[in-house]
């Protein structure tokens, strides 16, 4: 057979494309803002992970523009090498300082973060336990280690005992890695990390937290998923990303420092990857120092995205009940959630359609998400183009 017949016999594009419902690719014409210009029009910007809304805040822009000119466009080599700079190093020693843990690597996006952590520390006769909404490079992660991937439903308290269960008592030599995001990325919703971390306790397994979508929401200052639960000494590692709050592109792991340092020396993502251009690394530092001088930031997040929440709700738009800045309408099936993301791009919001496989055939949504730049006269205009094209569509 010819490897390429699968590229040839894929259609599902040219489909969509055929029925005008191609939601992917639509072209920025703007900054990354509340508002931007996309191919050719003004949106209502409800789709981006730039929570803060730091990608346009001048201090970060020019904390870039400063790293260009002081160490060009890029570092040609990896970490290991001729790649780091003085700014990587500041960067983890503040990101660090930060998260109150003792030692920070970075990578060069966060989805290798997740691949480089996982398959550095999980070896052969290890167990990786999963929750079935996290992010599809935890999974990648779990698949490029050596170790057997267990999952449990998500949030479900009960299997994740049970796997654990099982596990320390027919495999009690085995190491263990639960590994969970803090807020899940697409429903919104926050891990139940009491629980979580009360178990891996009991049964000895060692917990991970991806906190790409918690880092700069949630927690004291934006601290993060164990902050807001007060258990930032019983998460072994966090894993975050600079492509959401911190406005920038690339990856962390945050732990104890002979852990980072371990991980440093045997992560195959982390030792063969050129690392973070100067400008990325310049402009997370800013973005970062930025939200350490502006606490109140965070909050002013979260009390949008319980206006938004609150305003769609009250229009009869059913959201996922949660606290953070990622407010899912709830859509079902494939096509209507194709037809609905249509019209409120054409109505002038745009949002982003989540079909499978990022969730189950009937669990389709339009997730919508706020940055801390929002107004509350722009999330009035929004509800009310979201509520009337929600009832457009005839929803179970």
């Amino acid at each position: 057979m010819d490897i390429f017949e699968r590229c040839y016999n894929f259609k599902k594009v040219e489909e969509l494309k055929d029925l005008n419902l191609y939601p992917y690719f639509h072209e920025l014409e703007s900054k990354q803002d509340t508002e931007v210009i996309m191919e050719g029009k003004r949106r209502i910007m409800l789709g981006s992970n730039n929570y803060l809304g730091l990608t346009s805040e001048p201090s970060v822009i020019e904390a870039g523009m400063k790293a260009l000119e002081q160490f060009g466009t890029g570092c040609s080599g990896s970490r290991f090498l001729n790649g780091t700079l003085s700014k990587h190093v500041e960067l983890e020693k503040e990101l660090a300082t930060f998260l109150r843990k003792e030692a920070v690597c970075t990578f060069s996006t966060g989805f290798q973060s997740n691949l480089g952590i996982i398959s550095a520390l999980v070896q052969h006769g290890d167990y990786v336990i999963c929750d079935r909404e996290n992010h599809a490079s935890i999974y990648d992660g779990a698949k490029l280690s050596y170790g057997q991937m267990l999952r449990y439903k998500h949030n479900d308290m009960a299997r994740l005992e049970d796997l654990l269960k099982r596990i320390h008592d027919n495999a009690d030599h085995a190491g263990v890695l639960v590994v969970t995001d803090g807020v899940f990325s697409m429903g919104g919703d926050i891990a139940d990390l009491p629980t979580i971390v009360e178990l891996c306790k009991k049964y000895g397994a060692r917990l991970m937290v991806d906190d790409a979508h918690g880092l700069g929401v949630i927690g004291e200052g934006g601290r993060g998923t164990a902050s807001y639960f007060g258990l930032e000494k019983e998460v072994d590692i966090y894993m975050g990303t600079f492509s959401k709050s911190l406005a920038s592109l690339g990856g962390y792991c945050a732990g104890e420092e002979r852990v980072i340092n371990y991980i440093r020396h045997t992560s195959r993502p982390f030792i063969f990857s050129a690392s973070i251009t100067p400008v990325s690394t310049a402009t997370a530092l800013a973005a970062l120092k930025y939200l350490e001088e502006h606490p109140e930031r965070p909050a002013r997040l979260m009390s949008l995205a319980k206006y938004l929440r609150d305003g769609l709700e009250a229009n009869g738009v059913k959201t996922r009940a949660s606290s953070t800045p990622i407010v899912p309408i709830f859509t079902y099936d494939m096509m209507t959630t194709l037809q609905m993301n249509k019209r409120l791009y054409e109505e002038g919001v745009y949002a982003n359609c989540v079909l499978p496989p990022a969730c189950e055939p009937d669990g389709c949504l339009i997730r919508t998400s706020l940055m801390a730049t929002h107004t509350e006269k722009l999330l009035d205009e929004a509800i009310e183009i979201i509520s009337r094209v929600y009832k457009e569509f005839p929803l179970n």
